[in-house]
């Protein structure tokens, strides 16, 4: 629906690419400026090729009950930078300058995100100048098999000043490939978007072809969905919770939840034959189904890997040397949150009921919803908390939806993309919103893809969450908000 500067629509709402209005560029940062300082927060801002020009369009999310906001307008070589009275903005803008070389003028900090046309081995890193501050540089290269991204630590003894992340390792022209698709490769570039979100993103992905095609799908296939995305939000925040006990030197629950991590990923398997569930959510429903048998067995060892994790974590908490750890380290407030746009258990942790499943619930969260997890302090006891709180509750729902799933087709065929259209899927991913953007062309093919995957938010928050800490409180601080490196670069 539109109203003058904005077109409001629902997620997963296929609209006519011409509905979305196109403003005079100061009309355009007033009206998103407006949003944002209303409460709102941008879930996109990009540029994308329009009749010969540069179309910047904005994607804002303003709660439970204001929809998905859809506003755009032309630009030239330049325009004022909003990140100025918006900073949520400001990776965005620097995304645009690289890919786009269109300038926000006025952006305080106008570097590369992934790539720079420098020389290699040259690059500019913010400096903090003093007699007593010493800069420490660490990766690209890590021990073991993480993924590679730069650190650089600007400090004073051991304390930190600042520090700055440099990513775009992982750069692979993800969106650029997504271009003219669907195509057979489109749902594997979806999957491999970012490996340990392989559900999120391939659901946010067929949801967008859904909704483009204007399909229903089957209660059983969202339930099926909705299954596989817990699970993964299960293995996930299971393994994470171990890694934290790993990095204080609590070695049992470490243990423990490693093998617990496991048993979900097995869950999974149970589905589609896949511990990261590639294969099950694709364009009109899943890809595997699930006999009866299979059910009632899935929800038998849901309940011994529940009952295993409650014994693992509450050792966690039972030790006051790792809760001591935990408070007061790496914290990120609740204003800092909303200004940074940080989203996932990282803002939940700092006491704000930001979770797509409730705001704009899709599939079978629009008929049963799982209660907001929420702490208050912001720190790393309370992103370890809020995975906690999420673990039980995704238990309990997965093994709701199980008890009650319908016994329907679990696949239909979308059809054919409605030609010169524009939809946005929102899924919450196990580390927080993913955002799926797409406008087909006169064929009904993908004229271009945008994904905004959560960590693409929450990179920044890491680098304020480490201020005035201690150098040797970064690995914990890290692993609190696990971060994905390629789902970031794309």
């Amino acid at each position: 629906m539109s109203h003058g500067n904005t077109y409001t629509c629902s997620n997963n709402e296929r609209i006519p690419l011409i509905d979305v209005p196109t403003l005079p560029t100061d009309s355009f940062l007033e009206e998103v400026s407006r949003i944002v300082q209303r409460g709102g927060r941008l879930a996109a801002l990009f540029v994308q090729p329009f009749e010969g020009k540069n179309r910047l369009y904005a994607v804002a999310l303003v709660g439970e009950e204001g929809g998905v906001m859809l506003t755009s307008c032309i630009v030239e070589e330049s325009y004022p930078s909003l990140t100025r009275v918006c900073p949520q903005a400001h990776l965005f803008e620097r995304e645009i300058a690289e890919l786009w070389k269109v300038t926000p003028v006025g952006h305080p900090w106008l570097k590369p995100v992934r790539f720079s046309d420098s020389p290699i081995g040259i690059a500019e890193f913010f400096q903090v100048e003093g007699s007593d501050v010493h800069e420490v540089a660490v990766g690209p290269v890590h021990a073991g098999i993480i993924e590679p991204g730069h650190f650089r630590f600007n400090c004073v003894g051991e304390e930190v000043l600042h520090l700055e992340i440099a990513l775009g390792y992982q750069f692979r022209g993800v969106e650029q490939a997504l271009a003219g698709g669907p195509n057979p490769r489109t749902i594997h570039y979806m999957e491999t978007l970012a490996g340990d979100t392989s559900v999120g993103h391939a659901t946010a992905y067929s949801q967008i072809v859904e909704s483009l095609a204007e399909v229903q799908i089957s209660l059983r296939a969202m339930t099926l969905r909705s299954i596989a995305l817990e699970l993964e939000r299960l293995a996930n925040h299971t393994g994470d919770l171990g890694a934290l006990a790993g990095d204080v030197g609590y070695s049992p629950v470490a243990s423990h939840c490693g093998r617990i991590r496991g048993d979900f990923l097995n869950l999974t398997a149970m589905i589609c034959g896949n511990r990261l569930g590639r294969g099950i959510a694709r364009p009109g429903g899943v890809g595997y189904d699930l006999c009866d048998d299979d059910v009632s067995l899935m929800a038998e060892k849901l309940q011994r890997a529940r009952e295993d994790v409650a014994v693992a974590i509450q050792l966690l908490w039972n030790s006051t040397s790792v809760v001591d750890r935990f408070e007061g380290t790496g914290v990120l407030d609740r204003n800092l949150c909303r200004e940074l746009g940080v989203v996932g258990p990282a803002a939940r942790a700092a006491g704000m009921e930001r979770d797509v499943r409730l705001e704009y619930p899709s599939d079978v969260y629009r008929f049963a919803q799982i209660p907001v997890s929420c702490w208050h302090t912001g720190d790393v006891f309370a992103r370890a908390y809020v995975r906690w709180l999420e673990i039980c509750r995704s238990a309990d729902f997965v093994q709701s939806l199980l008890t009650g799933i319908q016994k329907e087709t679990a696949r239909v065929q979308p059809g054919a993309m409605k030609a010169n259209s524009l939809a946005v899927a929102l899924v919450e991913g196990w580390r927080g919103e993913i955002c799926h953007v797409a406008c087909t062309d006169g064929e009904g093919r993908f004229r271009w893809y945008k994904v905004v995957d959560p960590s693409f938010h929450n990179w920044s928050g890491l680098a304020w969450a480490m201020r005035n800490q201690q150098i040797s409180d970064f690995p914990l601080c890290n692993k609190s908000f696990n971060l994905s490196y390629c789902g970031h670069d794309l």
